[in-house]
């Protein structure tokens, strides 16, 4: 499922709904991957998803998502926060089909 986000501190940031396949997803499994919109320019993260329940941190975040998707807000009374600590990125450019890229992220 594709979703809106924001990138901060080397993180992923979205938002969903409390009761969405995502959010039930991650309350079971906190593994999982992203994917850019574009194939020709790809770019997979996988990582673990964990609910942001600070509040300090979610107006910080609140502030950059708003700048990005003006008008919208991270509003966690609509549902929880989510944050993706990447493990592994792929980068796959169609173009040079042979550069694929492989990083390894070291946890921090």
């Amino acid at each position: 499922m594709l979703v809106w986000g924001i990138w901060v501190d080397q993180r992923f940031y979205f938002s969903t709904g409390r009761q969405s396949r995502k959010a039930r997803n991650l309350a079971v499994n906190a593994a999982c991957v992203l994917g850019t919109e574009r194939a020709d320019e790809a770019v997979i993260v996988e990582g673990t998803g964990t609910e942001v329940t600070d509040m300090k941190r979610i107006e910080k975040l609140g502030a950059v998502y708003y700048r990005k998707y003006r008008p919208w807000k991270l509003d966690p009374s609509m549902g929880p926060v989510f944050e993706v600590v990447p493990r592994v990125i792929f980068g796959l450019r169609e173009r040079t089909f042979k550069a694929a890229t492989r990083w390894i992220v070291n946890p921090t």
